[in-house]
Formats: structure tokens, C-alpha cells, sequence
């Protein structure tokens, strides 16, 4: 297919596609996905190898969140029936860690729910990092805390934060769709912020709450302008008692295509595979792995899932290694101290937007399992 060779060699030198090429991959049909995962899987390989970075997510602070995001499940007004917890204490935040690094995690994603911390939270996440990196030697600690104000993404530096993740989720165009307590610029800023002050910038997108392709791919086309060292896809979880718990839009083959479409766009960037493979890539996640270089082991934030050890079980079953904390993830020329020429500009090209698939009469819902373990809990954790 003259589209996919065109994209592999685009994806080999890092020239970006145009958007009317992404909307093409999002356009193929099932007989062609194989082609397509083969084709993105030559572009990951290349900058990536075979390797898998395994990532773990520790939530700090659970539900009661001021802010009226509609495919979360800690929302303000939100029924869904998930642990709701203070902050951890800075060793229970740790223990938690520890447990994910044991089971191969080579970054811990230290995640609280609100608009965005105080400076008294900023303290608080402060010591926490102190202390996990105290008993963790060489992990990585991101940290996802919400809007920033100014001087605290220095802040976090200063305590040994490597990264911030701050996810933009949807398009420019639709954010105000989804969320009316903040906008799409405020979470930009913050992106830049994290960036001004040192540290890796970690910011994705939600596919699955009813936008278009074009919606899919303005999002990617945003994410790859703020250059982001890594690019979460989330998949939305419809939780019970959230206003998105009807949208179940998306097949395993769709959610491949659009892996494969950030991977097309982002062809020398950390693309991690996140909430929600579970639910919608089902048994096809193996597939998945030849598009993206990176995965959450174990629960999330509010739900559970696989085992970590049928992570582990599968990484090696595809015939993929987990990546060492001796590894550098990013390709050298990605590496904040080397110094390589720009990259091939943009080409815009305007494409007829694509209709999203009806969901099924025979929806899932019972593959949603609310999170009863690890963080704010007397359980263990999955890892």
C-alpha cells in the first residue's frame, strides 16, 4: 500500500505525515490492519527495538476532584463507586512503588485528583519523591498533580521529579465538550511549565468519548508541537456514575489504528499504551506492543488491571523484552544533551472527517472492574 510505505519512510527519517495521511490510517479498513500494525511496527523498531518500558501507577490522593472532567471517575458529581482517600502518607506512597519497581517498573507515576496542588501539596509530593527514590535506587518518579501554578513545577524539580504528565485528551476544538471547569490552553501551560523547569514532559490524549478522526488526529498533531518525551494513549473506561458511561465506541481493530496513527505522528517519541487496553484491545493486546514502546503494569487509578505477571507473561510471549533502568528510553538524538538539527516542517492538508463506528447493542460493561487494592486499601497491589 503506497500510504504505508510512504508513512514508514517518514517514520525513518522523523519527517512528520501530513494529517490528511493520519485520517488515511484511521480510514483502513480490518482486512488492511495487519499491513498497518506491520507497517508502524517497522518505525517503532527502529527507534525503540524490542523493547518495553514498564511504568507504575501510584494514586496519592483518590476521587472528590473539583473539576467536572467527564470520562473520569473522580469527577465532581461523579456516582461511580471507586476508593475515595486523603493523601497517602509519603512511606505508604512509597510501599505502593516499591511494589511496581519489584515487578519491573522502571517509572513510578505519582498521581493526585484536584484542579491542581497547593503549595502544602507540593511539600507533601515533595518528600514523598525523597523518600521513593531513597528506597528505590534508579527509578524514574513522574508526577501528575493537575494545573501548576508558578514556581512549583521548579519545585518538584528540585525534589527529584524526573517528569510531569499533564494530558491534553481531546482537540482544541471539542475540549469544551468534555470539561467546563478548565480549558485546553490551561492544560498546554502546564505542559510548558513542567518543560521550562527541567523536567520531561508527559502529556496524551483519551480516544473513545465520541470525537471524530479529525478530533483524533488534531489532538496528536497538538501533542507532537508541545514535543512531549512521551505520549500516553488512554482509551476510555465508561465508568457507571460518569456522564460518558454509554460511550462504548471504540473494536480492538480501531483502537489499534489509532496506536498505530500516534505512531505514524510521534515516530521517535515514547508512546505508552494506558488506561484501558484491557477493556478494549481485550486479546489483542499483544498486537499493540509492536506500535507502542511503553505500558502501565498492574491497576490504574481507579480500576484494576491484568495481573502484573500476565504483563510480564505476555511482553516475553511477543517476543519483547522489558527495558532495564540501565537503558536509555529515548533514541540519542531525543536526549536532552545532545543537539540535532529540527525537524522536517509540518505539511497541513485538509481531509473529509471521518464518521466514528456505532457501538455495539452488546457492550462489555462488565469488563470494568473498580480498583479494591493496593493504594488507600489494607490489600496488596497488583504488580
Amino acid at each position: 500500500m503506497d500510504l504505508l510505505n510512504t508513512l514508514v519512510d517518514k517514520g525513518l527519517r522523523r519527517e512528520l505525515p501530513t494529517r490528511e495521511e493520519a485520517l488515511a490510517v484511521l480510514a483502513t479498513s480490518d482486512d488492511e490492519l495487519l499491513d498497518v500494525v506491520a507497517a508502524a511496527g517497522k518505525v517503532r523498531r527502529q527507534w525503540f527495538g524490542r523493547r518495553v518500558k514498564l511504568n507504575y501507577l501510584v494514586n496519592l490522593k483518590s476521587g472528590l476532584c473539583p473539576e467536572d472532567c467527564s470520562y473520569c471517575s473522580q469527577r465532581l458529581g461523579s456516582k461511580a463507586e471507586i476508593l475515595k482517600y486523603t493523601w497517602l502518607k509519603p512511606d505508604d506512597a512509597s510501599k505502593a512503588a516499591a511494589a511496581g519497581v519489584a515487578g519491573g517498573a522502571k517509572r513510578v507515576c505519582l498521581v493526585a485528583s484536584g484542579r491542581g496542588p497547593t503549595d502544602k501539596d507540593v511539600d507533601r509530593v515533595s518528600e514523598t519523591i525523597s523518600t521513593i527514590k531513597e528506597q528505590n535506587e534508579g527509578v524514574e518518579v513522574c508526577a501528575c498533580l493537575g494545573l501548576l501554578s508558578d514556581g512549583q513545577a521548579g519545585r518538584l524539580r528540585e525534589a527529584g521529579a524526573d517528569a510531569y504528565n499533564h494530558n491534553l485528551n481531546t482537540s482544541e476544538a471539542t475540549y469544551g465538550d468534555i470539561c467546563t471547569t478548565h480549558d485546553f490552553s490551561d492544560r498546554v501551560s502546564t505542559v510548558q511549565q513542567a518543560q521550562a523547569a527541567g523536567m520531561s514532559a508527559c502529556s496524551g490524549l483519551i480516544a473513545g468519548m465520541g470525537e471524530r478522526d479529525a478530533d483524533l488526529v488534531d489532538v496528536v498533531f497538538a501533542l507532537r508541537e508541545l514535543d512531549p518525551d512521551s505520549v500516553p494513549v488512554n482509551f476510555l473506561i465508561p465508568f457507571e456514575g460518569t456522564p460518558l458511561a454509554k460511550e462504548w465506541n471504540l473494536t480492538p481493530q480501531r483502537a489499534l489504528r489509532i496506536l498505530a496513527m500516534v505512531r505514524f505522528v510521534c515516530p521517535d517519541i515514547e508512546v505508552r499504551l494506558a488506561g484501558g487496553r484491557e477493556v478494549h484491545l481485550r486479546s489483542m493486546q499483544p498486537l499493540a506492543l509492536h506500535l507502542v514502546n511503553s505500558i502501565f503494569l498492574g491497576d490504574y487509578l481507579t480500576s484494576e488491571g491484568q495481573a502484573g505477571k500476565d504483563d510480564l507473561a505476555m511482553i516475553e510471549d511477543a517476543g519483547f523484552e522489558v527495558e532495564g533502568t540501565d537503558t536509555t528510553t529515548l533514541p540519542e538524538h531525543r536526549r536532552p544533551d545532545t543537539d540535532e538539527p529540527a525537524e522536517a516542517a509540518v505539511e497541513e492538508a485538509a481531509a473529509p472527517a471521518a464518521t466514528v463506528p456505532a457501538p455495539s447493542d452488546d457492550t462489555r460493561r462488565d469488563l470494568v472492574s473498580v480498583r479494591r487494592r493496593g493504594a488507600g486499601t489494607d490489600l496488596p497491589p497488583n504488580a
